[in-house]
């Protein structure tokens, strides 16, 4: 085999539609376009949700509600992932780095503790917000809690 004798897939490789060619090769005159309408005009870019004059889609649907961009979105870590994480490496300060390290949240996330499953190590916790039962297993166990 050379590189010379290489030759692509029979019927992988196609012959491009050449329009606008002349009437003998099947594609010219309108070249493909049909006649009249916007759409055989030189130029033409339909707006998209466009639907011909008919009402469109995002202007039919009722709109309700609203987003606050204010809002705080936090990443949310359990009790109980504490609880096997306090287990797994005997650590007894937990902190944003080391949540970062384990995977559990990204550079820019905010960590909120909520309150499900159960602690029973004394560990202190760092973070941007607490449930109110979070706080309360956590300071039962022995621990303590540090608001970012």
């Amino acid at each position: 085999m050379y590189l010379n004798s290489l030759k692509p897939a029979e019927g992988s490789v196609k012959a491009r539609k050449r329009i606008g060619r002349g009437t003998g090769s099947g594609r010219g005159g309108t070249s493909t376009r049909g006649h009249k309408g916007a759409k055989s005009r030189s130029g033409y870019s339909q707006k998209s949700g466009f639907e011909g004059g008919q009402m469109p889609l995002q202007r039919r649907v009722p709109k309700f509600g609203f987003k606050n961009f204010n809002r705080v979105e936090y990443k949310g870590i359990n009790l109980d992932v504490l609880e096997s994480l306090a287990a797994d490496t005997n650590e007894k300060v937990f902190n944003f780095d080391f949540f970062k390290a384990h995977g559990l949240v990204s550079k820019n996330d905010k960590v909120k503790i909520l309150g499900r499953g159960e602690i029973t190590k004394a560990v202190e916790v760092h973070a941007h917000a607490f449930s109110q039962t979070a706080i309360s297993s956590i300071e039962k166990a022995g621990g303590k809690t540090v608001a970012l």
